[in-house]
């Protein structure tokens, strides 16, 4: 699966899109496939603050459970609601299926990530592939 060239990566596999200071959090592709089936999410609330590099919830498949990293700062303004019912949708497209927007305080952080072709580099050093 292509990854898309809008969004910014990070090295523990999420992803983020920014429209103005909300920032988009998910997992990509690659992770939910080394994943597995998604079974349950487990997000922070609406408020709560979050920090770049650090955790924010975890993912749990039949494999394992897996922390979740908040690519930038700041605080939460959504979760995806419909994760808590059907985490599933992860599986079925990682990166439509968002988890938490961010506002975020650093707008910078973005820049600093790795772009698509990067992630897709970091990938294939890490598998080998």
């Amino acid at each position: 699966m292509p990854y898309p060239t809008e969004y910014k990566y990070t090295k523990e596999h999420e992803w983020i899109s920014v429209s103005g200071n909300i920032g988009t959090v998910g997992i990509t592709d690659y992770a939910q496939s080394t994943l597995g089936d998604i079974v349950f999410v487990e997000l922070p609330k609406v408020g709560d603050d979050v920090t770049g590099g650090s955790t924010f919830g975890s993912v749990e498949s039949v494999k394992a459970v897996s922390d979740l990293y908040s690519p930038v700062s700041g605080t939460v303004t959504a979760i995806n609601e419909e994760l808590a019912t059907a985490p599933d949708k992860v599986n079925e497209n990682a990166h439509t299926a968002w988890m938490i927007k961010v506002e975020l305080s650093d707008p910078s952080q973005f820049d600093s990530l790795l772009s698509a072709e990067q992630y897709q580099a970091f990938i294939a050093e890490e598998t080998g592939k």
